[in-house]
């Protein structure tokens, strides 16, 4: 087990019934059934690597509350965030497209609860299970969007915009209403300087879109969010809520 994670009781997964993951719950219920033996339950920290550029998915990671980042890393160290996977996905979407691997990281950005299973598992699974092979590759179509968007906002779009993208990625994707995130964190993941997510920060809390302290950041007004930002979380949202219908209401 890696280091940080907690594998909770076994009598924990026993009383899973329908989980709060869209991909799952979209699931006929003879293939949530068959598949339930195959899942552990576990609770992630922030900061935890699950999975590095170039090596095999050893098993993929089935979000029920905390958000993953794929992020790029070239030489220098450097980084930015591709895509985000919340309760509306899974991490390790190469080990059933053939490929096994991928050239990007898996991180976890906001810590919280998991299933994971076995990659060798999910992929006899998705080579049986019609429900389950259509979903993921829906699944898959969404998060190919969400990076393709992502690079033309950083490219094209101002730090405020992509800030604002960002933050609404996220709050799809959890729970919660609070981020736990600092500035540096968010710079890094997008790949830009510090100061101008402090002060892209700084613009929406005056807007009163947003509070900030401390490394938490709290939504206050998510329509005037939304209006604040370019099209690209439109373009985003637009294509999860086509490919996968139950996303955003859970």
């Amino acid at each position: 087990m890696p280091s940080g994670e907690f594998a909770p009781s076994a009598s924990m997964m026993d009383t899973l019934t329908r989980p709060a993951n869209t991909i799952l719950s979209c699931l006929p219920e003879v293939d949530w059934q068959r598949l339930r033996p195959l899942l552990s339950l576990v609770n992630l920290p922030s900061g935890q690597s699950l999975h590095e550029a170039g090596s095999r998915f050893q098993h993929v990671y089935f979000p029920l509350r905390g958000i993953v980042a794929l992020h790029g890393l070239i030489e220098n160290g450097d980084s930015s965030v591709l895509s985000l996977v919340g309760h509306e996905g899974l991490v390790g979407v190469s080990s059933f497209m053939g490929g096994q691997s991928t050239t990007s990281h898996a991180t976890v950005l906001l810590a919280g609860t998991f299933l994971r299973m076995r990659a060798v598992d999910l992929l006899q699974e998705f080579e049986h299970s019609t429900p389950l092979l259509h979903v993921l590759l829906r699944y898959t179509q969404a998060l190919i969007t969400q990076m393709a968007q992502t690079s033309v906002c950083n490219r094209h779009h101002t730090v405020e915009n992509a800030f604002s993208r960002f933050l609404l990625l996220c709050l799809d994707r959890t729970a919660d209403k609070e981020l736990l995130l600092t500035h540096d964190k968010v710079a890094t993941l997008l790949g830009v300087r510090r100061v101008g997510v402090s002060e892209a920060a700084k613009r929406l809390e005056r807007l009163g879109l947003i509070r900030y302290s401390r490394g938490h950041i709290q939504l206050l007004d998510r329509t005037g969010l939304e209006q604040s930002t370019c099209e690209c979380y439109k373009v985003i949202k637009t294509e999860y809520d086509r490919l996968l219908p139950n996303l955003m209401a859970q």
